[in-house]
Parts: C-alpha cells; structure tokens; sequence
C-alpha cells in the first residue's frame, strides 16, 4: 500500500495530500477536490466521531478464522463492505488517472475481492457513461446511484442504468446540495415521498437512497419504498456543520428496526472502523476517499491490495473482541 500511496500522492497534487490519516484536518482542497465543504467541520466529526468509540478486548474464546461474509440484495459478500459512489476524477481528483481507469479499477477490484462497488454520477456525462460501462462489464456485479435531476434527465440515466441490470440502483438524495453541480449550472433538487414511489416502481428492483442523517428521515425513506438507506452526510461535502454518521446511526437504526437494510458511511478508514459501525447497527458500511486514493496510485491492483487490508484488520479485530461471524457483531464489544 505504501507505494500505491506514493503515487497516488504524485497524481492527486493540489487535490488531496494522501494525509496517513483522512480524516480532512489537512486537506489541500476543498469542494471540488476531495475536501469538505465550507469550513471542513463535518467532514472532520465523521472521524471523530469513530474516534470516540472503544471496543472491549476479550480473548477467552476458541475464534481463529471469524466468517466475515454477509448476505445483501441476493448476493454474498465477502465482508460487509462496499465502494462508495465517487465520480469526478478530472476536477476532484487531479485527473491523471481518466475517468473510465478509474471506475473500472474500484469496480473490477472490487468484484476481484468478492465485494460490490458503486459507480458515480454527475458532470460531465462520461462519468455516468464509464460507470454504466463497468457495470456492464461486470455483468450487473454493482450498483450504480442516480443524482437527484429533474424528471428527463433522470429518467434517461435510470433506463440507461436499468439497461446494465444491476443488483439495485441508488440515488444519493444528498447530492441535491453539491456545489460542483451547482457550479455546472445542472438542476439537482430534493425529492418528495411521491417521486420517491415513482422512482420505486419504476426500477422494479431494490432502491437505495443515500443521504439519511436523522430517524425522521429514515421513516420518511421507508414510506416511499427505499429497500435500504445509507447513512451519510456525503463525506461533509454538501452541508457544513453536520454530525458525523456515527453518532446519529443508532437512532437511525433503531427507528428502522430492522425493516429495511441501514448501510452508513463517513470516515470509515480501517477493519476496526467497520467493526464500530456494525456494532452500531449498520447492515454494511461504504468507504469512499480511500477507495479513490487507491484506485488513483494503483488502479484495479491498488483497490485489490486496499481491500485485502481492510479484511485482514476486520479479521483480526473480530478474533480480539470475540466476534465468529458478523451476526455476532453487535453493541456488547462496544466500551
């Protein structure tokens, strides 16, 4: 990883500085760029937020080989982890890696590792034509998330997406606040439980909606037919001053009371991170810049080496709180 690193760190100059830690106290960017929005605090409170959490330790047990896989949209995962959906790459990331590299590296590692990756949407077109291209390219094996348009574009991108028949389609509802579309002069706007619906029905197959940050939200995605949220503030990158994702996530889960699958993102960097967000009740998590650094320094191989660290750590971590599978995760190894 060191080396991916290193590259990545030369191709991403003036957008990202490939801090040791990516937790935004020392961004070179802000929006666009990997950094967070306005003052960068609620990029910073998703780490801190994780930070703040302690595991207990207990080792009086038989656990050598914890079985990390999970069942999600009718496919196994090796562990419960996905890519986060990140396009952009000229303008967010420095642009020596194109967009079409770089999708297909987190998508193709990620199918390597048994693991799903999203694929991004935005502007300029390409970065939803690469993806859809590497969805096809894995034979549907990832999920692709719609921004949140007006009616004809969105509904054009949602057939282009259905055409790739991937295992569920997502749209990160919280992207209606990004500046780098707003820049771009392209409408994005909040959407009602009636669109919602008819976004559902219209897909006919699983329906994610990114961007829930509170339990009322969370009962209002449920009423408009969501199959699975994402607890997400999109990396602090379109709402300055909010919590991080780890402190509203129990809330969140507890309203859904198991109803619908709660995935969450925000800060998550390691196989420990991973283990605290399921212990908080997360179904799954995603992690985005980290996967970008490593698809910028060493394309399908980097996302490859990345994912095999998280799992190794997660492993690791389970055996040290005790934890044979990922049913077993639950609030007892928190402190």
């Amino acid at each position: 990883m060191k080396s991916i690193r290193d590259t990545a760190r030369e191709r991403m100059t003036g957008y990202c500085r490939v801090c040791p830690i990516c937790n935004g106290k020392n961004c070179a960017s802000g929006v666009p760029g990997m950094g967070g929005i306005g003052t960068g605090e609620a990029f910073r409170a998703n780490g801190e937020a994780l930070a703040d959490i302690r595991l207990n330790m207990r080792l009086i047990h038989d656990i050598t080989e914890p079985d990390t896989r999970t069942e999600l949209f009718g496919a196994t995962l090796d562990f419960p982890l996905l890519a986060a959906p990140i396009g952009g790459v000229s303008y967010n990331m420095g642009g020596a890696v194109s967009e079409a590299a770089y999708i297909h590296a987190i998508v193709d590692g990620c199918c390597k590792e048994g693991l799903i990756g999203c694929t991004g949407d935005g502007v300029p077109p390409e970065i939803s034509q690469c993806g859809f291209q590497a969805i096809e390219a894995a034979k549907g094996q990832a999920i692709p998330f719609i921004k949140p348009w007006e009616d004809k574009e969105l509904f054009e991108k949602l057939d282009r997406a259905l055409a790739c028949n991937p295992m569920a389609i997502g749209m990160d509802i919280d992207a209606a606040g990004l500046i780098t579309l707003r820049l771009q002069g392209r409408p994005v706007s909040p959407k009602s439980i009636s669109k919602l619906r008819e976004i559902r029905k219209y897909i006919q197959r699983p329906f994610i909606l990114k961007g829930i940050m509170t339990g009322d939200q969370a009962e209002l995605a449920m009423d408009a037919g969501a199959d699975a949220i994402v607890v997400s503030n999109h990396g602090g990158r379109v709402l300055d001053m909010t919590p991080g994702t780890a402190d509203v996530l129990p809330e969140i889960v507890e309203t859904v009371n198991g109803k619908i699958r709660v995935l969450v993102d925000g800060g998550i960097r390691s196989g420990v991170d991973i283990l605290k967000m399921l212990a908080l009740g997360a179904d799954a998590v995603l992690i985005g810049r980290p996967f970008s650094i490593a698809a910028c320094g060493g394309e399908t191989e980097g996302v490859s080496a990345y994912i095999r660290q998280l799992r190794t750590e997660l492993k690791q971590a389970m055996v040290m709180t005790g934890c044979a599978s990922i049913a077993d995760v639950d609030e007892s190894i928190l402190y």
